[in-house]
């Protein structure tokens, strides 16, 4: 070997490091990969996050009805974090919608509020708060806590202005329901079942199907008269077995450990779970017909994962993001489930609360499912 061969040459290295952008470039997926994820990234931190959700939907159950009592309800929307979206007339009712998620907020002024108030006899105004995400109510019932100082000032004046002298002229009472201490594990510890799922159960069965396809395995099984669908199911089937031995391990450390409580039914709980199960390794069969090498598909679950991760709810209020945000996390499985799962295990829901965030799943699926079998198909041919 000459000295010449031995001796760094720029020419040689210039010649690898254009060899290596032509790789790129043939390799079209990983390059959208490396510019699309870090612009999801400044995008959605940039303008998605949001930790101090505003406009949180409410409803009211207006028992006294007169114009301090509207005076009131005005000041409260005044403040930015309310914003009255249905009004309900019975105790019932605000029990389902604060099950369902329907609303964050019940406010309840009761019979003989506003004779109570001029009497000076400090009437309570109840509020009800879905506190089973804390970082979503936490701000908003700090300010409900101060509003009672202040939010009459301009109706009480003239024979009624003693009212503003002492002490404020009503009580705030706040109920923090389903989760009344605040305690954080309530609230994460069923939300990362839901997030290693995500983050397990697609990446497995996307890798797993694309390595037998790198490995020439798979070209042997198109080759059977085994149809696209038994393909599938056949595939699912195992990583259903190890997403429930996940799940498993994690019902029994958020009790034993965490002391997370189990408000519903687990048999239920266990339905959804299955559900979900499906729906994530539907989109691991579909990133598997579209990967050409395990890097990719590894490359396609993260960057499916990581708007999942942001955009559902898990990290972040998902009532603090803007509208186009939250409709992005409503196509996600994992926000659904997040509703799902938080709201057995915390607030008790029965099968017909639990319905219409489970239904949104199962179209998931289907959607999921026939684009993977129409994909399927074309590899055979």
């Amino acid at each position: 070997m000459s000295n010449a061969s031995l001796s760094f040459s720029f020419a040689r290295l210039i010649a690898v490091f254009y060899k290596e952008f032509i790789q790129m470039r043939r390799d079209r997926l990983t390059f959208a990969m490396m510019v699309g994820i870090p612009l999801i990234q400044l995008t959605l931190f940039g303008y998605a996050i949001n930790t101090d959700p505003k406009g949180l939907p409410t409803a009211v159950l207006m028992r006294d009805q007169s114009p301090l009592t509207y005076r009131l309800l005005s000041a409260i929307e005044n403040s930015g974090y309310f914003r009255v979206t249905m009004k309900i007339d019975s105790e019932a009712q605000m029990e389902n919608v604060l099950a369902e998620g329907d609303v964050q907020f019940v406010l309840e002024i009761p019979d003989n509020f506003t004779r109570d108030l001029v009497r000076g006899e400090k009437p309570v105004l109840l509020v009800s708060a879905d506190a089973s995400d804390p970082a979503a109510t936490g701000n908003a019932i700090t300010a409900l806590q101060y509003i009672n100082l202040h939010a009459l000032d301009t109706e009480l004046t003239g024979p009624l202005a003693y009212l503003r002298a002492g002490s404020p002229p009503f009580e705030m009472r706040i109920h923090r329901r389903y989760n009344p201490e605040g305690v954080t594990q309530y609230n994460i510890v069923p939300g990362l079942m839901g997030v290693i799922l995500t983050m397990t159960l697609i990446m497995m069965t996307a890798m797993a199907i694309t390595r037998e396809t790198e490995r020439g395995t798979m070209e042997n099984l198109l080759a059977t008269p085994v149809q696209p669908l038994e393909v599938m199911i056949g595939k699912i089937l195992p990583y259903i077995v190890v997403g429930y031995v996940q799940v498993s391990v994690i019902l029994v450390a958020a009790r034993l450990l965490f002391n997370v409580p189990m408000a519903g039914s687990l048999l239920l709980l266990l339905g959804c779970i299955l559900v979900f199960i499906a729906a994530n390794l539907a989109v691991g069969i579909l990133f598997s017909t579209v990967a050409k090498t395990q890097m990719q598909a590894m490359q396609m679950s993260f960057f499916f994962f990581l708007p999942s991760l942001l955009l559902s709810g898990f990290m972040f209020p998902f009532r603090g993001m803007p509208h186009w945000a939250q409709a992005v996390g409503e196509v996600l499985p994992l926000t659904h489930f997040l509703r799902i799962v938080r709201g057995i295990m915390l607030k008790g829901n029965s099968a017909l609360e639990t319905w219409p965030h489970l239904w949104p799943l199962l179209l998931f699926i289907l959607v999921v499912v026939t684009l993977g079998l129409k994909r399927y198909r074309r590899t055979l041919d």
